[in-house]
């Protein structure tokens, strides 16, 4: 019997590839995704399933290497954002093609927040396109979406894992994939991520400003990645959170509120099956790891959903 599924996508930046990997293993099952809620990377992902494009998406996001991200940075010098966009929206845009949420195959729901108003907003309906990039833009990083006296925003701010829109589909079971995890520890000391290199997007964009440039495309030449060490002490890592650029410095602010929203969403709502990625995974702008971060995604989902189906064996024989 085909099981349907009311599937819940959190924020998190690039560890958003993840649900990638969640959405084919529940595929690979036999279940029936019939709605998706998400926000920010959450909403990019469900929205590109739910137009049928997530194979072209992943193909293309699995081809980009460090430097392919590094260039896709368009510099904003208005006062909303730091990084316009334009460059890979264009991308996802000519990707996916223009689509109505009402018209998609199945219910979709992507979640941003008013900033003028100072609440949740959902989409439901209109453009699919538009409603991504509201929900995904990240405030003082991405430029917001204007509509009429609104600033629409990253949905993570109010509702980083947005269960409650999918309810109303009535699916078997609500499968919600959570991207701000506590990262692993192994005998009381936190370790350095699998997926984790010396430089980042954020360290070349603050060191081209340092000497005098714009941004990452003044220092793409010293753009060369030495891998580090898989496990890396906890005080070498306090060291290292000293050094932390400024743009990286808004997004751990953000992640830091998004991290506790999570737990009081989650506790306020529980969901049937809750998948979740360890936030040390690799950081919000490591986009260039995408297979990685499809691989850990998929491992995690078919982890828990072994053993949320060995449960229900379990009561089903205790049943009979």
């Amino acid at each position: 019997m085909v099981k349907t599924v009311s599937l819940v996508l959190g924020s998190g930046g690039a560890r958003g590839h993840a649900h990638i990997g969640v959405i084919e293993e529940l595929l690979s099952r036999n279940y029936k995704i019939i709605a998706i809620a998400g926000c920010s990377m959450g909403a990019l992902v469900g929205g590109i399933y739910a137009a049928g494009k997530l194979r072209q998406y992943e193909e293309w996001a699995t081809s980009r290497s460090y430097i392919d991200i590094l260039r896709l940075v368009d510099l904003s010098f208005d006062t909303f954002g730091m990084i316009r966009g334009d460059k890979v929206f264009a991308i996802i845009q000519d990707l996916v093609g223009p689509h109505l949420i009402q018209e998609l195959p199945i219910s979709y729901t992507a979640v941003a927040t008013d900033l003028t108003n100072q609440k949740e907003v959902w989409f439901q309906e209109g453009d699919l396109f538009e409603a991504m990039r509201a929900s995904i833009a990240i405030p003082s990083l991405f430029a917001p979406v204007i509509k009429g006296d609104r600033i629409l925003v990253d949905g993570g701010l109010l509702n980083p894992v947005p269960i409650v829109p999918t309810v109303s589909a009535h699916a078997d079971i609500i499968v919600a994939v959570n991207l701000s995890a506590p990262p692993v520890t192994r005998g009381g000391e936190e370790f350095e991520p699998l997926y984790t290199d010396k430089h980042g997007f954020m360290d070349d964009w603050d060191a081209g400003i340092a000497l005098g440039g714009t941004g990452p495309s003044d220092n793409l030449n010293k753009a060369k990645s030495k891998p580090r060490p898989l496990k890396v002490k906890s005080e070498r890592l306090r060291k290292r959170s000293n050094k932390i650029g400024r743009l990286e410095m808004i997004y751990q602010s953000v992640e830091v509120m998004q991290s506790s929203l999570t737990q009081y969403k989650i506790a306020g709502y529980p969901p049937d099956v809750l998948i979740e990625i360890p936030k040390s995974s690799c950081r919000f702008y490591e986009f260039y790891r995408a297979k990685e971060m499809i691989d850990i995604g998929r491992e995690a989902a078919k982890h828990v959903m072994d053993h949320y189906e060995h449960g229900l064996r379990l009561a089903g024989e205790g049943e009979s």
